[in-house]
């Protein structure tokens, strides 16, 4: 990001009761350490969000801070959730790996930062904010009940041998799941060496190599959560072994989604990251209305219910790195496992 986003917003007490509701509902107690990790960049009322809660909780708070890096991709970069700002910095990660706790406060979140896997094999809970106005925060709380419901969502995925997924837009897209690593967030986590994010509410499978094909028609209202856009014209994705071979369309969305994925030089970035669907019943489709580009990274907008989420990009299971990246939450699909419907029609059974 090129601006400080959030630097003059004014703290209100009910976030920091939001802040601290959520941090008890990931097991903050009383003394525990617990670190605030941030960048230059990031949204600074979030960051004293974190701050005031932990102070409340009468936890043992810490800051740490590194300079947000230069930037080095083609394009501009965007809601990636692979945070490059620790930049393997060997003191910074083992301060957070012994922590009990990690607010993250980065702009891109560590959910795919490199540094992740030492972190968490210390034994500290990294509990990500996702770096949004703290009115999309509050209005999208976990809730206890909510880990129940992924929980199960996770469980028909695991047990799937197979995702289809249709429309009335022209999608036919198929996913073989076998070797597929699922996960799933329900928006708090009090079990060491875990990783959770706020807003939440959704279920993914990772595919293994070569479980992808079919076609993916993205229909006007569907969403480029890369570029914060609704779509106002149809395009198609052709899917072949995993990628996207072809883009269908004539329009403008059409022709930005062919510069990104160029601009990359590099065939990952049309590669399948993941696919899965929303949960969150509280979240909105039409959020994104609302806000201005800066006050919003779109994490709501993949967790809507009966949202079906497909996603390029890296993808470990596959063997494939890249930083290129598209979240394209769609409506309207059916969604089955084995030919049982989880979403009909964008409606969340």
């Amino acid at each position: 990001m090129t601006h400080q986003a959030g630097g003059a917003v004014r703290i209100e007490a009910k976030w920091i009761d939001c802040f601290c509701e959520w941090l008890q509902l990931c097991g903050v107690q009383p003394g525990d350490a617990c670190a605030v990790l941030s960048e230059t960049q990031s949204r600074a009322v979030l960051v004293q969000l974190a701050e005031l809660a932990l102070a409340r909780l009468g936890a043992r708070w810490f800051h740490v801070t590194v300079p947000t890096p230069r930037q080095t991709a083609p394009v501009p970069v965007r809601s990636t959730g692979a945070s490059d700002a620790i930049g393997r910095l060997e003191p910074v990660v083992a301060a957070l790996a012994a922590s009990r706790v990690v607010v993250d406060c980065t702009v891109e979140g560590l959910q795919h930062a490199v540094e992740l896997p030492q972190i968490l094999a210390g034994g500290a809970r990294v509990l990500v904010v996702s770096n949004e106005h703290p009115e999309i925060l509050e209005r999208t709380m976990p809730k206890a009940e909510d880990e129940a419901t992924v929980r199960e969502a996770m469980r028909r995925l695991k047990a799937a041998r197979e995702l289809r997924v249709i429309s009335a837009a022209g999608t036919d897209l198929t996913v073989n799941l076998a070797g597929a690593r699922v996960g799933g967030v329900w928006g708090f986590t009090s079990k060491p060496g875990t990783l959770t994010h706020w807003p939440a509410g959704l279920v993914l499978a990772f595919p293994a190599a070569g479980s992808v094909r079919g076609r993916l028609v993205l229909a006007p209202g569907d969403v480029n959560l890369t570029f914060k856009r609704y779509l106002a014209d149809a395009v198609t994705l052709v899917i072949e072994d995993d990628h996207v071979s072809r883009i269908e369309g004539t329009s403008v969305d059409a022709e930005l989604m062919r510069g990104y994925f160029a601009a990359w030089g590099d065939k990952s970035a049309y590669a399948v990251s993941h696919v899965g669907w929303g949960l969150n019943r509280g979240a909105r489709w039409d959020a994104m209305t609302f806000y201005d580009k800066a006050d919003f990274n779109g994490t709501e907008l993949r967790a809507f219910a009966g949202n079906f989420l497909y996603s390029t990009g890296a993808n470990e299971v596959a063997g494939r790195y890249t930083p290129g990246h598209f979240d394209l939450p769609m409506r309207g699909c059916t969604v089955t496992l084995d030919g049982e419907a989880v979403v009909r029609d964008g409606v969340l059974l």
